[in-house]
């Protein structure tokens, strides 16, 4: 299918737009889906790889990588959306990625900081994780395969495919396919691929973007994978002196040559670079390494080697280095929309092929100029005139470097150019105002955009990076960070270097550890959300400390305990937000002070969440009660009535010569006053009319007796019937040893009569 055909719809859903990239293993075509309406990359796998005398083993090989690629669910892996047969070719429907690949963003930058190297690792090692986990391994990891999207987050293309496509070819032609400069030493020796395998490319790349190179150079690819399988990758501090040393040991851990050195797989990697960046300080995060020739001089790192198992004979090694290399072509991978493309539209990356060698796709190039080459003429002796074929990138004008030096487009005739013998000073003034006019207009351009994107443009804020673990779709402009582990997001700030500030607070709803609400200036902040840099922004993290747990205190059915004396807010004090005062198992009692507790539930010293429901009883105190009235009853009416009433009563006795013995004569509360259980009165019980046994008093004197009478509290009367000569009492009455009244019941003291003669 070319672009003058008209367009075709695989499978009546997938409308094909344009063809993208020829790669060594797949076309690659920017199509529509019908059915879902967005835009997709197709790979369709070559012909003659479809038909050739390995079909069956490539195509079951196919199907079975593409739907491991599938099962692979990571925001920094490129999606596999669908696959399926089309005219007989197997073909793969994958997520079509807007942004650029990041050697597109190393020949920019030359080399990188630390954030922003160990920020592009950690997302690379997130993404093979996931594929580790399933038992995927992608093998050939290296910057052209390594795409930033728009937000500039790491989508890792041509997974799956590329482990498929070397085995069929080791199947069909004993070679292996790779990338010299990132090529793991087992890989070469032994075909062996490994997760420990796809690290150690991870670390090569982390090492170029750091350094500005590889840690191996060589012209010749064969040479740069014997230095993989026969020496140790230098530590990167020997080039970037001044790095943190736990930054140089972690890139050396992913580089070791052995394959048990190295950690076991990308879970662990990944973990390993979140431990550093938590203990990492600020200024080795911003350590970059400056040098002028960084990135300025670098070889073809990512030229393809054809390589088989290594000899250790020299004889192998010069046969190999004899071996020719097909020039790069682009890979069939997911397609990226970058800068700077011809036409301005979605073109492929000019990526290395990574899977096979394909000759015919070598040479070949599409509208988007994907494939062009430049002509370079040395005049060296070593070269002996030859022409040399290197790489271009897409939309540039094929150019001719000859031996003069002077660059001329390829069949532009050069015989009008000026002889550098005879210029004349008016071309030479004229030259030098326009190189001057357009040194001004370049500066103006650079200094405004530049003052744009540093004032107002991305370069004046942070973008609020996606956690992991948060999905959000293509649509949602508002993607909350709530529910992000945040362990693990605050080690992706600290890596882009966004400020912020994090507390805990309990939740009901949010799991411990995971973030409960982001804020930025007081305002809810999204994924994508802007933080300045310039107004001293930073993101607010609230942190879930899980669900409140909270203790019924053991003391509070103790009404002399502090809690037991005010339970409810005992309670409320301790955490718990759902209280119920069951108001209707209130009750008086005795014992159990107004206000104290007589039951609750849970029990006490029960540990639940702050809103499990705590249903306490009160007690009423004692109960009130209206005293009765009781004078006039006798001791045993009285005693009953106010064991009725749990009243207590304290009594006393008194003489009364008008109430009986037994009788109660008062009480110090009146009837019908307001008491309550427990509450204590006076009672006087009358003891009767107060006696006394009479004494003898005949034969003494009338004054004597009188005189003892009267003390008794009797009257004493005197009766002489015959005279008193001798006042000698003769008769008393009444009689010696009668019990006597003292008084009668008008209190009238009893009369004593004595006769005396």
């Amino acid at each position: 299918m070319s672009e003058n055909e008209p367009a075709q719809m695989i499978e009546g859903r997938y409308r094909i737009v344009r063809n993208i990239a020829e790669g060594g293993m797949a076309t690659v075509y920017e199509a529509v889906d019908e059915r879902l309406g967005r835009t997709v990359a197709i790979k369709v796998m070559h012909t003659q790889l479809a038909q050739g005398p390995h079909r069956a083993q490539f195509v079951e090989r196919f199907r079975r990588e593409a739907n491991s690629a599938a099962a692979i669910a990571n925001p920094h892996i490129v999606q596999v959306y669908d696959t399926g047969e089309f005219n007989g070719l197997d073909f793969l429907v994958m997520e079509y990625v807007h942004g650029i690949n990041l050697r597109h963003e190393m020949n920019v930058q030359g080399t990188f900081s630390v954030r922003e190297t160990l920020r592009i690792i950690a997302e690379t090692l997130d993404g093979l994780a996931s594929a580790h986990r399933i038992g995927v391994v992608h093998r050939d990891i290296k910057p052209e395969n390594i795409l930033l999207n728009d937000r500039g987050h790491v989508q890792i293309t041509d997974f799956g495919l590329a482990k498929a496509a070397s085995q069929a070819t080791l199947s069909s032609t004993g070679m292996l396919l790779g990338t010299a400069a990132y090529l793991a030493p087992e890989m070469i020796e032994n075909n062996l691929a490994t997760p420990q395998g796809d690290l150690y490319s991870v670390g090569i790349m982390a090492w170029e973007m750091l350094a500005g190179k590889v840690p191996f150079d060589s012209d010749n690819p064969v040479t740069l994978v014997f230095k993989h399988v026969h020496e140790d990758v230098p530590s990167i501090a020997t080039v970037c002196s001044g790095i943190d040393p736990t930054v140089a040991a972690f890139i050396s851990h992913l580089t070791a040559r052995a394959v048990e050195a190295r950690p076991k797989d990308g879970t662990e990697a990944a973990s390993e670079l979140r431990q550093l960046a938590a203990k990492l300080p600020l200024e080795a995060w911003q350590y970059r390494f400056h040098a002028e020739t960084a990135g300025s001089n670098r070889n073809d790192a990512t030229a393809p080697a054809l390589v088989g198992a290594i000899g250790k004979s020299a004889e192998h090694l010069t046969a190999m280095q004899s071996a020719p290399l097909a020039p790069p072509v682009p890979p069939a991978s997911a397609t990226i929309n970058q800068p700077g493309a011809a036409g301005n539209i979605s073109a492929s990356a000019p990526i290395a092929p990574t899977t096979a060698l394909d000759s015919t796709a070598a040479s070949s190039s599409n509208a988007n100029g994907i494939g062009q080459t430049r002509v370079m003429r040395q005049n060296s002796a070593s070269d002996d005139g030859e022409t040399q074929v290197l790489p271009q990138m897409a939309g540039e004008p094929t150019q001719a470097l000859h031996s003069s030096g002077t660059i001329h487009a390829v069949g532009e005739s050069t015989s009008e150019v000026p002889s550098p013998d005879h210029p004349t000073k008016k071309s030479h003034r004229k030259i030098a105002l326009i190189i001057a006019a357009i040194v001004a207009i370049v500066l103006v351009c650079v200094g405004g955009g530049f003052g744009w994107w540093w004032y107002v443009g991305p370069g004046s804020y942070w973008s609020v990076p996606q956690p992991e673990d948060v999905s959000c779709t293509t649509d949602d402009t508002q993607c909350s960070l709530s529910g992000a582990d945040w362990s693990t997001y605050e080690s992706l700030l600290k890596t882009a270097g966004i400020p912020y500030t994090s507390s805990e607070q309990f939740s009901d709803t949010v799991d411990k550890g995971k973030i409960i609400s982001a804020t930025i200036d007081k305002t809810e902040a999204f994924v994508h959300s802007h933080v300045g840099k310039r107004s001293d922004q930073q993101i607010e993290i609230v942190v879930s400390k899980g669900a409140h747990m909270v203790t019924v205190p053991d003391d509070i059915l103790d009404p002399t305990s502090a809690n037991g004396k005010d339970p409810l807010n005992a309670l409320k004090n301790a955490g718990f937000s759902n209280i119920t005062h069951d108001e209707s198992g209130d009750q008086y009692s005795m014992d159990v002070p107004e206000g104290a507790a007589l039951t609750i539930s849970p029990d006490p010293g029960t540990t639940v969440k702050h809103d499990a429901e705590v249903t306490i009883t009160l007690s009423k105190g004692p109960m009130p009660v209206s005293m009765p009235d009781i004078v006039g009853k006798t001791k045993d009416e009285m005693l009953s009535t106010f064991s009725d009433l749990k009243l207590t009563a304290n009594i006393t006795e008194e003489f009364d010569d008008k109430i009986a013995s037994g009788t109660v004569i008062s009480s110090s509360q009146k009837a019908g006053t307001q008491l309550k259980w427990g509450d204590s009165v006076d009672v006087v019980i009358s003891k009767g009319p107060e006696t006394t046994v009479l004494p003898n008093v005949v034969g003494m004197t009338y004054d004597d007796a009188a005189k003892q009478l009267e003390k008794l509290g009797f009257t004493v009367k005197k009766s002489a019937p015959l005279g008193d000569l001798t006042h000698e009492v003769r008769i008393q009455s009444p009689k010696a040893g009668e019990t006597v009244r003292l008084r009668d019941e008008n209190g009238t003291p009893t009369v004593i009569t004595l006769t005396v003669v």
